[in-house]
């Protein structure tokens, strides 16, 4: 065998070595940059409200009752409800209403969403949390126009 075709053997049998090596390489500078990237700074803005605990929602539930007393439907509800609705309501720290959002808005009766925004909006200033919080309660409310919010329901004929 010449030089030259030895040569050319053995530069045949590097090249896998070569490609392996920059890609060993490559993979090492990628994770040392992505080791050096800072972590992104905190948002500028609204920070969220906290979750309430389920106690607040009980307290919630018992001031919307108290200020909604001859609205409030006595007894286990009827089988069929004529709205089910299921708000999400951000309160301040003071317990005034900051924002309403609709997780299940019952389209059907347009006039229950708009007398539970009502009600909700009436009850306020809810009791204090000294910090923003957010809680969500299901309104059930019959075709009477009286309702029960599933943190304090009495349950429902027939189950």
């Amino acid at each position: 065998m010449s030089d030259t075709q030895e040569s050319t053997r053995a530069t045949q049998g590097r090249k896998p070595l070569a490609w392996l090596m920059t890609g060993l390489v490559a993979t090492v500078t990628a994770l040392l940059t992505a080791c050096q990237t800072a972590p992104p700074g905190p948002s500028i803005g609204v920070t969220p409200a906290d979750k309430a605990s389920p106690s607040y929602r009980k307290q919630a539930a018992q001031h919307l009752y108290e200020n909604n007393a001859n609205r409030i439907y006595k007894g286990m509800l009827p089988p069929m409800l004529y709205a089910i609705g299921v708000l999400q309501v951000q309160l301040d720290g003071q317990g005034r209403v900051r924002n309403l959002n609709w997780m299940r808005k019952p389209n059907h009766a347009p006039e229950v969403v708009a007398e539970i925004e009502r009600s909700v909006r009436a009850a306020a200033p809810f009791p204090a949390a000294g910090k923003s919080v957010t809680y969500t309660d299901t309104w059930l409310w019959d075709k009477s126009g009286r309702f029960q919010l599933d943190t304090l329901t009495e349950g429902q004929l027939g189950q």
